[in-house]
C-alpha cells in the first residue's frame, strides 16, 4: 500500500460505472507501490508494442458490473476511457484526484446545496465518430443513481452502489450548453469522484430502437422508481451482460472507446491476450506506444520466463520469494512495495456459518500469523498480520483501528476454543479461491490444516474461474483480495452495507448500514469519519465476519524496453501513465 492515503482514505474504496470510486476484486496480486517515482527503463526494445503479462483474463469490456468487477477488466476499461483516460478524472500516482479535460470539465457551482455541472467540450468524441453528448452522461447517471430501481432492485447491476447519485434530482440538462448539471439532496462525501463518461449512449440506444436523444426523452419521461419497464429491462440486461466476451467481437460497437486506446484484438483464456490500439479520434496527449497487449498468464513462473525470452516485456506476477529471486537473477528491472490492496477470508452469512458461534469457532482456527509468515515475509521481512477490514498498516489511522477493534485477538489459533464452541459438531466448509495464484493456495493449505484439527470438515473450491462465482452461495468460505483506486469512500457500502454491490458473502447489520449512510454526507470532517469508521470496523469483528490476512505485496518487472515505467500502488496498476511510457530506441 501506499505509505499515506490523502485525506485519511479508508482502504475500502474499482472504478464504478458512473458512480465513485469503489474496489475492485483482485484475483491475483497486481501493481503496488509506494510514494516514490521510480522507474525502470534500458535498451533492447523493438518496434512500437509493450507487451504486458496480467495473471487474470479479460471476462467483459465492463468492469463496473458486480459479475465482471475484476482488475484486468478495469485496466482495459481504464486504457478506454470506461471511467478511465478521457473521463472527467484520474487519480495520480500521489493519490490525489486530477481533472481530466480531455473531453469535458466538471464543476462545483455550490456547497450548500451541492451542485455540480458537467461539461462537455465541443470536439468530444467518441471512437467511432459519434459526436459525445449529454445523452452520454444521463445515460451514466440513470445506471448510478438507481433512479428507475425500487430500493431494493435495480435494472443496473452496479460493481459498487447507488450511494450518492441516489440523492440526486432528475439532472438539469442543457443541449445547447452542453451541460447536465446535477443536484444533491443531501451533502455527498465523494461528489468530486462521480464520473459520468463512460459507456456510449448511441450503442445502448441501439438496443431498443432509438437515436441517443430518443433515449434521454424516454428517460425524461418515465417515472421514477417505475418497474416492469420492457425498454428499461433490456437496457439493463445489455449492461449487466452485453460486454461479457468469450472472443473477439463482430459488434464493433461494443468497442467503441472515449480513452486513448481501442481493443483491437482479443482471445479469451488462460494463454489469451487483449490488444489495444490507439483510438484515431482520441483528443487528448498522443500515445507513445502504438500497440499495448495484455497477455493472460496465470503462473508466475511462466510470465518470468517469457519476461527472459522477450515474449513480453512488462509483468506484474505474485509477489513472493520465489519470484523475487528469479527476476533478480536473470537481471530483470523490479520494483517492489506494498499495494493498495489486502487478502482476507469472508464467510458467507448463510447456510454453515448463519450461526454465530460457528463463524467464531472457524476464524479461531486460522493461522494469520503462520500465513503472513510462510507467503509475505519471505518478500517483505517486516510485514505483519493486517487487524483492520478498513485501514493498512502503512496508514496512520491504522494504530487507533487497531487498538479498537479486535481483530488482533485472533492472532494465532485457537483450537481449543473452537472446540469447545463446536461442543462436538464437525461442519463442511466450501472454502472458495483462486487456484491459479500461489498466495491463495498455501493460506487455504494453511487455514485446511489447522480448522482439521477443530473439528472442521474442509471441502477445496479452488476454481480458475473463483470470481465469476462470487456472490452465487455455493460456497461458505472465499480467499481474495479487494485493491483500490486510491481515493474515496464508495467501497464503504459497497462491500459492507446490505445488498452492496460487493458484498458477497450476504452480510447485513442495520447499525453499520446507518453508520455507513453517515459516511456517505461528511464532508471535510475527517474526525467523525475516522469515529465512524473504526465503528465499522469493530462491528464487523464482533459479528465474525470474517477475518483480514495481510497487506498484498507486489512488484513490477520490465525487461528494460519501455521507459516511463513508474510504480503506482493502485487498481489501475502498472497502465496508470500509459500516455508517459515510450519503447526506449
Amino acid at each position: 500500500m501506499s505509505n499515506s492515503f490523502k485525506r485519511g482514505r479508508a482502504l475500502t474504496t474499482a472504478i464504478a460505472f458512473s458512480a465513485a470510486a469503489a474496489m475492485v476484486v483482485s484475483g491475483c496480486t497486481t501493481t503496488g507501490g509506494d510514494d516514490t517515482d521510480e522507474s525502470t527503463g534500458g535498451d533492447g526494445a523493438t518496434g512500437s508494442t509493450v507487451s504486458i503479462a496480467t495473471t487474470n483474463a479479460l471476462t467483459s469490456l465492463h468492469s463496473g458490473t458486480a459479475e465482471h468487477n475484476l482488475n484486468t477488466n478495469g485496466m482495459v476499461d481504464y486504457l478506454t476511457g470506461n471511467g478511465g483516460l478521457g473521463s472527467f478524472l484520474t487519480i495520480s500516482n500521489e493519490l490525489e484526484v486530477v481533472p481530466d479535460t480531455t473531453n469535458g470539465t466538471m464543476e462545483l457551482v455550490s456547497e450548500d446545496p451541492l451542485q455540480v455541472k458537467y461539461t462537455l467540450n465541443e470536439n468530444a468524441v467518441w471512437s467511432d465518430g459519434t459526436e459525445m453528448t449529454v445523452d452520454d452522461l444521463l445515460l451514466s447517471w440513470v445506471i448510478g443513481s438507481g433512479w428507475f430501481g425500487d430500493g431494493d432492485e435495480n435494472y443496473f447491476s452496479l460493481a459498487g452502489s447507488t450511494a450518492g447519485l441516489n440523492t440526486t434530482d432528475f439532472p438539469e440538462i442543457d443541449r445547447d450548453a452542453r451541460t447536465l448539471t446535477l443536484n444533491y439532496s443531501e451533502a455527498y462525501v465523494d461528489w468530486n469522484l462521480v464520473n459520468l463518461i463512460t459507456k456510449p449512449a448511441h450503442v445502448f440506444a441501439e438496443q431498443v430502437d432509438m437515436s441517443a436523444e430518443e433515449l434521454t426523452q424516454f428517460f425524461t419521461d418515465t417515472e421514477k422508481g417505475e418497474q416492469g419497464n420492457e425498454t428499461l429491462s433490456t437496457l439493463g440486461e445489455f449492461h449487466n451482460t452485453g460486454y461479457a466476451i468469450t472472443q473477439m467481437p463482430t459488434d464493433e460497437s461494443l468497442l467503441v472507446s472515449a480513452g486513448p486506446y481501442v481493443v483491437s484484438d482479443f482471445q479469451a483464456n488462460d494463454g489469451g491476450f487483449v490488444q489495444l490500439s490507439p483510438n484515431e479520434n482520441w483528443q487528448g496527449d498522443p500515445v507513445q506506444v502504438e500497440t499495448i497487449i495484455l497477455k493472460f498468464i496465470g503462473d508466475a513462473s511462466t510470465q518470468i520466463q517469457q519476461l527472459a525470452n522477450g515474449e513480453v516485456n512488462v509483468i506484474e506476477p505474485q509477489a513472493d520469494a520465489n519470484t523475487l529471486q528469479s527476476l533478480e537473477s536473470q537481471g530483470s528491472d523490479v520494483i517492489q512495495g506494498d499495494q493498495l490492496s489486502y487478502d482476507h477470508i469472508d464467510l458467507t452469512f448463510d447456510g454453515v456459518f448463519a450461526d454465530a458461534n460457528v463463524r467464531e469457532a472457524f476464524l479461531k482456527t486460522i493461522p494469520r500469523q503462520a500465513i503472513v509468515d510462510s507467503i509475505v515475509k519471505p518478500v517483505n521481512p517486516e510485514a505483519s498480520v493486517l487487524n483492520s477490514q478498513l485501514f493498512v498498516s502503512s496508514q496512520e489511522q491504522y494504530a487507533e483501528a487497531e487498538a479498537a477493534n479486535g481483530y488482533d485477538s485472533f492472532t494465532e489459533p485457537d483450537i481449543e476454543g473452537a472446540k469447545e464452541l463446536l461442543a462436538g459438531a464437525t461442519p463442511e466448509v466450501r472454502i472458495l479461491y483462486s487456484s491459479d495464484n500461489p498466495n491463495r493456495v498455501n493460506a487455504f493449505r494453511l487455514i485446511q490444516q489447522s480448522a482439521e484439527e477443530a473439528g472442521f470438515v474442509i471441502v477445496d473450491e479452488a476454481d480458475p474461474e473463483w470470481s465469476a462465482r462470487l456472490g452465487s452461495g455455493d460456497y461458505d468460505a472465499t480467499i481474495f483480495g479487494w485493491i483500490s483506486p486510491g481515493a474515496g469512500y464508495a467501497g464503504l457500502p459497497q462491500i459492507f452495507k446490505t445488498g452492496g454491490g460487493g458484498n458477497y458473502n450476504n452480510y447485513s447489520n442495520t447499525e453499520i448500514d446507518g453508520w455507513i449512510d453517515e459516511t456517505q454526507t461528511l464532508i471535510d470532517d475527517e474526525e467523525r469519519m475516522l469515529e465512524l469508521q473504526i465503528m465499522i470496523d469493530t462491528a464487523t469483528a464482533e459479528d465474525f465476519y470474517g477475518l483480514p490476512l495481510f497487506q498484498s505485496p507486489g512488484l513490477v518487472a520490465s525487461d528494460g524496453s519501455v521507459d516511463g515505467l513508474v510504480y503506482n500502488p493502485t487498481q489501475t496498476g502498472v497502465v496508470h501513465n500509459i500516455l508517459e511510457w515510450s519503447v526506449v530506441e
